[in-house]
Order: C-alpha cells, then sequence, then structure tokens
C-alpha cells in the first residue's frame, strides 16, 4: 500500500523542524561517548528524550539497552526500529567544540547519530499514532562494536516486545564519507560481510642465529602461512564469492640474534555467503596445520566466529527505496553494485525477520566524499543535516508497513 503524497511531505517537513533538536541530542550523546554493553549515562539520555511520548519504556537486564513500544490507535502487526548507541575506544581529534568528554572514546562510527534519529522517528510516529494501525517497537541497542549487544537483545525479548513477533525490521548506518549527505543506499541480498578473526601461534625451538639448523625457527613459518592464506583465497574459493583474509598482526621474538620458540599472527576473516562463512575456519586450520607439519612443527589456530552475513530482505528494500524516493526525489536512492566488507549485529534481527539496512551519506557538507575521514577514524566527522533525513525515512517505513497490515 502506497502512502499519499501529502503523507511523505509532511513527514520531510516534521523531520526538518525536528532538526534542532535532534542536533543538540546527538551533541550531547558525542559529548558523553561510553563502551560495550554497559551505558548508564546514554541510557538516561535517552530515557529523558522519550520523555512525554506515551511510550511502553523497558530497559535491559543484561545489558543497558532501552526498548520503547509505541501503540497505534488501532490494532495490526508490529514493525521494529533500531538505533545502536555504542562509542569506539578512539581518542577524538575532530577540533569539534562538542568533542570527546571521555578520554580515549569517541563517537567514530556516528552511533550518536543513529540514537538521536531514532528519537526523531519516535516523535514523528508519536504525533501520528492516529494514523497506525499496529505497534513500532523502538530498538536502543548498546554493544554493536563487539559484544553482539543486538543478539543480548534479541535473547531478552526484543523481537517480541509488543506482544507479537514484529513483521519487519530497519536500521540504518551514517558514513562520514563515501556518500554524500543524505543519499540513502541499500541492496537486496548481501549488504555486509561476516566478519570472524583468528590467532595462529607457531610452535618452534629456540636457538642461537648462527645455527638455525639446531632450532626449529617459526618465524619463516609463520611468513608462509601469511602468503598461504593469501593463495587460499584465490585458488579455494569462487572469485565471485570472495573471501578477504588480513593478517594485522604478526610477532616473534626479542631480539636479533635469538630464534625464537613460537611465531604469533592475528587477522580477520571477511565473507559474503553463509556457505563460505561456514567452509572458511576448516579451510584456514587446514593451510597452517599442513605448513607447519612441512616444516616439522605444530600450530594452535584459534578462530573466533564473529558477526553473521547480513543479508536483506528484497521486498523490504524496494521499500526503502520507495519512501526515500517519495520524500527526497528519485535522485536521493542508490543501490550499491556490490556489498560492503563491514560487519553489523544487525545481521542477527535479520536473521529472524524480514527487514533490511540501508546506509545513509553524513559526510561533512563541503567535503569531498571521497577523501573524507571514514567512519572509525579519530577525524571523523558528521554532517547533522543527515537528521532531517535518517528519521523521515525509519518513521515512513513504519507507516508504510504497518499500512500494508499483517
Amino acid at each position: 500500500m502506497t502512502l499519499s503524497t501529502e503523507v511523505y511531505g509532511a513527514l520531510r517537513a516534521d523531520a526538518a523542524a525536528l532538526l534542532p533538536d535532534l542536533v543538540a541530542l546527538r551533541r550531547a550523546l558525542h559529548a558523553e561517548p561510553e563502551l560495550g554493553l554497559d551505558l548508564p549515562r546514554t541510557q538516561a539520555i535517552v530515557l529523558d528524550a522519550l520523555e512525554g511520548l506515551d511510550l511502553e519504556v523497558a530497559t535491559g537486564t543484561s545489558l543497558t539497552s532501552v526498548t520503547a513500544v509505541l501503540r497505534g490507535a488501532r490494532p495490526g502487526p508490529a514493525v521494529l526500529l533500531r538505533g545502536d548507541m555504542d562509542a569506539l575506544p578512539v581518542t577524538e581529534d575532530t577540533g569539534e567544540p562538542f568533542a570527546s568528554r571521555n578520554d580515549g572514546v569517541m563517537h567514530a562510527c556516528g552511533h550518536d547519530l543513529h540514537t538521536a534519529g531514532l528519537v526523531g522517528a519516535a516523535r514523528l510516529l508519536a504525533a501520528r499514532r492516529e494514523e497506525l494501525a499496529g505497534s513500532v517497537v523502538l530498538m536502543f541497542q548498546p554493544g554493536e562494536e563487539g559484544p553482539a549487544g543486538a543478539l543480548h537483545m534479541i535473547e531478552e525479548g526484543v523481537l517480541d516486545a509488543a506482544g507479537e513477533r514484529v513483521v519487519a525490521a530497519y536500521g540504518l548506518h551514517v558514513m562520514s564519507a563515501v556518500l554524500p549527505t543524505g543519499l540513502v543506499a541499500s541492496r537486496p541480498g548481501t549488504m555486509l560481510a561476516a566478519a570472524d578473526d583468528f590467532r595462529i601461534t607457531v610452535k618452534g625451538r629456540g636457538g642461537h642465529g648462527s645455527m638455525p639448523h639446531l632450532a626449529a625457527d617459526p618465524v619463516p613459518v609463520a611468513a608462509e602461512i601469511v602468503l598461504a592464506l593469501q593463495t587460499m583465497v584465490t585458488r579455494e574459493f569462487d572469485a565471485f564469492d570472495p573471501v578477504i583474509v588480513t593478517v594485522g598482526h604478526l610477532t616473534a621474538g626479542t631480539t636479533h640474534n635469538v630464534i625464537p620458540a613460537t611465531a604469533e599472527l592475528e587477522g580477520s576473516v571477511r565473507t559474503f555467503s553463509e556457505a563460505v562463512h561456514d567452509v572458511a575456519p576448516e579451510r584456514l586450520r587446514r593451510v597452517a596445520d599442513g605448513i607447519a607439519a612441512a616444516h616439522g612443527m605444530t600450530v594452535d589456530v584459534d578462530y573466533h566466529r564473529g558477526y553473521p552475513v547480513l543479508v536483506n530482505h528484497a521486498p523490504e528494500v524496494d521499500r526503502i527505496g520507495e519512501v526515500t524516493r517519495a520524500m527526497f526525489g528519485d535522485q536521493a536512492f542508490l543501490v550499491p553494485p556490490q556489498p560492503i566488507a563491514g560487519a553489523e549485529d544487525f545481521a542477527y534481527v535479520l536473521n529472524e525477520v524480514p527487514g533490511a539496512y540501508f546506509g545513509l551519506g553524513a559526510a561533512p557538507v563541503g567535503e569531498d566524499p571521497a577523501t573524507a575521514a571514514y567512519n572509525h577514524s579519530a577525524q571523523a566527522r558528521f554532517a547533522e543535516e543527515a537528521l532531517a533525513v535518517g528519521p523521515a525515512v525509519l518513521a515512513g517505513l513504519a507507516l508504510h508497513r504497518l499500512a500494508e497490515g499483517a
């Protein structure tokens, strides 16, 4: 069911009118970033911002989440909108007047905009309660940057918070580079990669650098494993269902003329389908084991499976495109030709219910998106004008899906 032009126009206008308040909220959040699953100050700010909206609000037990249910005036299904709230262990270097006051912690990934934007969507929808046939679950989530906060919230019942399983879920991520401000981007199928990490310890036998034949040198074996993993990527996996293996840390020894007993390398594995995600650990172990054995050594492989592949449901991507274009014009929505190699724990939500995830351009106005500092950078800055777009699209998605019925 398509919403009227008047509904879309009013949403866009009301979101623009909310912008000053949402900017102030975003800056308050930005100045007090917190890490992981325990965000007490962030939670308090969110609860205060939701005050007066007549929501059913609950907080988490294993994490400082906020789940708020907005009931429409008429019965119907429930949909979910998500905003993550945690920051990163980064020392801010932006020069912003509202920069982080917490040493070594920064909202370098834009989650402060996600949180403020979800509050904005809540306000837009609360003002339209009479038009809603159903409920909207607002998922304010800690712990996206590693601790799988989405999985914790699912285990605590966020998908059933309205009294029944949500029929659709939507989330967004702002981008401080690549996309110009206000551009919405999403694609059907794989949107984001799975991201795993590993540690390989090569066990040799230490000795004097002048007599390597009396030792078992793990350093060249570790180096050979690094190169063999790259060969594995190109020779054991389909180029059209790729794997990215990055060895980011390799360490061994203490000085130049001593052969160490061990060498250690750490890295990440990114995959774009669950079929490849399933087999990647075994193949990596086989390469490491085989090379070590060829040199008379052994390895310990510690492989940690991270977030799964994030797969968008095609009809929901179409809905994002329809809603975005109706509010902001045909040029406001982009279907990227390929996935992004980043990972997101919203994948756990989309493994449970239909829905979609989209990117929102927030490159600083006046800067080239191709050269602006990217998310996670200490210099990452975000265009707050995106807060006039994200909340409108999220609210529009909820209205559009609920108008469709169960």
